[in-house]
């Protein structure tokens, strides 16, 4: 069993008096490592200018968390195939809309990875949709959630 943790810090400014709902949903994320990340909630959720629009909100780290999940499962399972990865670029995107039960949802993610490999070996259309499909039974975060979570190969 392993536990992670975050730290989540937000504070109301001086001049926000809070209970109009006109203050800044801006605040920072803080990791064990020494990171942090400024974080805000997405403007398509709350309007500018009390999100911030630069910052990371959660629905895009719910994207980012499944993607970098995947694709570290990915990379494993190509070493172990002795394929060797140059890079992997995925444009994620994720759709909210409403579930089944009517509630508001990240209802799913598309995983659109790019893969560059070098060398003798190179994966088959085949071998490659077997990796992502292992790489996706795999993937911690997408046992965790009910998102639909879909892979697009590009080539």
């Amino acid at each position: 069993m392993s536990s992670y943790s975050a730290k989540v810090s937000w504070q109301r400014g001086k001049d926000e008096a809070y209970l109009d709902n006109k203050y800044s949903r801006g605040h920072v994320w803080l990791f064990d490592g020494g990171v942090t990340v400024p974080a805000s909630s997405s403007p398509q959720i709350v309007p500018l200018p009390y999100s911030v629009a630069q910052n990371v909100d959660p629905e895009e780290a719910f994207v980012a968390s499944l993607s970098s999940c995947h694709m570290l499962f990915f990379l494993a399972i190509a070493a172990k195939h002795r394929f060797v990865v140059d890079t992997y670029l995925d444009e994620a995107v994720g759709i909210m809309a409403q579930d089944a039960e009517g509630k508001l949802a990240m209802t799913q993610v598309t995983l659109r990875p790019k893969i560059d490999f070098s060398g003798d070996r190179k994966p088959t259309l085949a071998q490659l949709e077997q990796m992502h499909h292992q790489s996706h039974a795999q993937c911690f975060i997408a046992n965790s959630v009910k998102t639909r979570v879909v892979t697009e190969i590009l080539a």
